[in-house]
């Protein structure tokens, strides 16, 4: 077959390395912002700092409330993602071989966390939680974050799955593999791309969710979200940017180590 080709004018092509260009600096620009500001010696938050000093990194190392809220943090990020990750994954599986309206009803199910407004969510898990009695638990900050990052799961691993041919797990389980084993030794291996994706999603959702966490995460289990914020409403303390900036810096490494790690599996 004949490929038909374009020809693209240089005006053109520079139109759009322009709007590129627009469109992430607008997406940057906060975070070329908040970085400075981390390390400006002002008692305030101040852009363009007049002085550049590590206090603020300091004053967050050496603080036990905002060690004891990462810890915290970081605890329900990983908690969530071992939560959310197989049952998204397992759901996903699910909702490929299903057909119909019911398959559709479910993907919009699953769907619902992302549509629905946080604020919504987190009003309905605080009147929930109160009966239960998980209000400021740990178990119910993981059972909350776990609902919001599930359909990331699911979405990444259909995603996945479309690409692979089911016909290979039908042949390996018609050769005596029992479907678990088929799954681990030949579905798995090919989607875990998908997957890891997932489960990153996860992390980084549960990590950077603050609506829910102003409601049901409080005490000897408040979240390093919530405190930025308390701390962002009453005081301003210049802290928040650099442990914004650690944020963004844990972020980037995150996205980077995910590429390297496609990379080299394509290779």
């Amino acid at each position: 077959m004949d490929t038909i080709s374009v020809y693209v004018s240089p005006w053109r092509r520079a139109w759009l390395f322009v709007i590129l260009g627009l469109v992430l600096s607008f997406l940057v620009a906060p975070v070329l912002i908040v970085i400075p500001m981390s390390f400006s010696a002002s008692n305030y938050l101040q852009f363009p700092p007049e002085e550049w000093s590590w206090r603020w990194y300091q004053s967050f190392f050496s603080s036990v409330e905002w060690l004891a809220a990462t810890r915290n943090s970081i605890l329900a990020a990983c908690l969530t993602t071992v939560v959310a990750t197989p049952v998204g994954v397992l759901a996903a599986v699910a909702l490929s071989r299903a057909r119909g309206f019911t398959s559709q009803m479910a993907q919009a199910v699953f769907l619902l966390p992302q549509v629905v407004p946080v604020i919504i969510i987190g009003i309905g898990v605080f009147f929930l939680y109160i009966r239960l009695g998980l209000v400021n638990t740990m178990a119910g900050i993981v059972l909350a974050h776990a609902a919001l990052a599930i359909p990331f799961v699911v979405i990444t691993t259909l995603s996945g799955l479309k690409n692979f041919d089911i016909n290979q797990s039908n042949a390996a389980q018609s050769l005596g593999a029992h479907p678990i084993r088929a799954f681990f030794d030949v579905t798995l291996p090919q989607i875990r791309l998908s997957i890891i994706a997932g489960a990153l999603f996860s992390f980084i959702t549960s990590l950077d969710e603050v609506v829910i966490s102003l409601f049901i995460a409080g005490g000897d289990n408040t979240l390093l979200t919530r405190r930025m914020f308390l701390s962002l409403r009453d005081q301003l303390d210049p802290t928040i940017a650099a442990i914004s900036s650690i944020l963004i810096a844990l972020s980037i490494i995150g996205v980077v180590l995910f590429l390297i790690f496609s990379k080299h599996r394509d290779s």
